[in-house]
């Protein structure tokens, strides 16, 4: 313990980070700075920032990353269409690598040799900010508390932070974790444990339950430029004002929630509830787009990528070999994709119901029932006795 000069700690003011804080001051004897990244999460800034250095932290960074959170994260995810296990939009996962990539910044400015995360030891956190660590500076050295203290649950973190005098903002009445940022909001523990048990209705921040959403739907124009969004209803918004416009358009509608159980990296099965309006807007429009914009083979060779970069991006791998190669791939894909979508939003549903595009690859005069002088019926006789021909090969060998 000894060696360690200078630790800066990944920190939220929430119940873990806050006991790692003093715990890592009172382990190692040095200084520890307490680094907040401010991802859009809705925090007291002046309040997280009074709490550490009363907490002991050397000082408090607070590093606003939102633009850099939407820009380089979010939207080049989307461009992807990035999901995990067919339902998470992988809100937590897209932020760590950026939480990571400024929290080594600061440990290099300050003259760190160790940096320092608040992640358990059953979780998938701990992969993504250690294995970014590692990518960015494998020089530092890197202390997980959870791996190695005895403070193993969250009972005796409550009893180490009431005997230290460290506010919580949790109680053991309501002891699960939530994580928030520009794209959801996740919830995890404590009373979440139990799949058989529906959340209660007070826990959800950024959604209204589809029961209680409006009787009449909201429609809403989304433009693109290359996979990415730039406007809403006519009017260019920048990156952060986009999203936060369509978290509200659709947490006022009910879209947006997800109860699952998935699968860690680490091998258990872990139930998550989390909300994430904006994002699932977002996805809904982005497909339907490229359904007209996107060729037949493009699509198909992307979309056999997805379950692979989505799992890249859960894993924690942001920053490999790999993951760069295919965002240079999908990002290809996305020269075409520009176009407006209209979608109706009604109590817990987004249906894209109008899309257009100067790309489009979409005519009418080909896809038209009514007579029309650019395509030959007949010739659709020959295509299909080449394509089956193998199959009649087949039956006529079996008889």
């Amino acid at each position: 313990m000894s060696e360690i000069k200078k630790i800066v700690l990944a920190y939220s003011g929430g119940l873990d980070t806050s006991v790692i804080l003093k715990w890592l001051i009172e382990q190692y004897q040095c200084p520890v700075i307490a680094f907040a990244a401010d991802v859009g999460q809705e925090e007291d800034w002046d309040q997280v920032r009074e709490k550490g250095l009363a907490t002991g932290a050397e000082k408090v960074i607070i590093s606003d990353l939102k633009e850099s959170f939407v820009r380089d994260y979010i939207f080049p995810a989307f461009r992807a269409n990035a999901i995990y296990e067919g339902s998470y939009l992988l809100g937590t996962s897209l932020a760590r690598p950026l939480i990571a990539m400024e929290q080594v910044a600061v440990a290099e400015a300050e003259g760190a040799d160790a940096v320092s995360h608040g992640a358990t030891g059953k979780g998938n956190d701990q992969v993504r900010f250690e294995i970014s660590y590692m990518a960015l500076n494998p020089r530092l050295n890197i202390i997980a508390p959870w791996r190695i203290w005895d403070l193993n649950s969250r009972t005796k973190l409550i009893a180490y932070a009431e005997k230290h005098s460290i506010p919580i903002p949790v109680t053991k009445e309501k002891p699960y974790s939530s994580d928030e940022n520009l794209l959801h909001i996740s919830f995890e523990g404590g009373i979440l444990e139990d799949p058989w048990q529906e959340p209660e209705e007070s826990m959800f921040k950024l959604t209204r339950s589809p029961e209680s959403a409006p009787d009449k739907p909201t429609y809403v124009h989304i433009e693109f430029e290359r996979g990415d969004p730039v406007s809403i209803d006519g009017e260019r918004l920048e990156p952060v004002a986009l999203m936060i416009r369509l978290n509200k358009l659709g947490g006022e509608n009910g879209i947006g929630r997800l109860d699952m159980v998935e699968n860690r990296f680490v091998g258990m099965k872990s139930r998550g509830v989390y909300e994430t309006p904006g994002g699932t807007v977002l996805r809904t429009a982005h497909r339907d787009l490229e359904t007209i914009t996107l060729d037949r083979e493009i699509m198909k060779i992307r979309d056999s990528l997805v379950p692979r970069y989505s799992e890249l991006i859960y894993n924690g791998f942001w920053f490999s070999p790999e993951m760069k190669l295919m965002q240079k791939t999908i990002d290809t894909s996305q020269e075409t994709v520009s176009g407006e979508v209209r979608l109706k939003l009604y109590k817990g549903n987004c249906i894209p119901v109008g899309r257009r595009s100067s790309k489009s690859l979409y005519q009418e005069s080909f896809a038209t029932f009514e007579e029309d002088e650019v395509y030959t019926q007949s010739d659709a006789a020959g295509f299909i006795r080449l394509n089956g021909l193998r199959l009649k090969m087949e039956a006529l060998r079996k008889k």
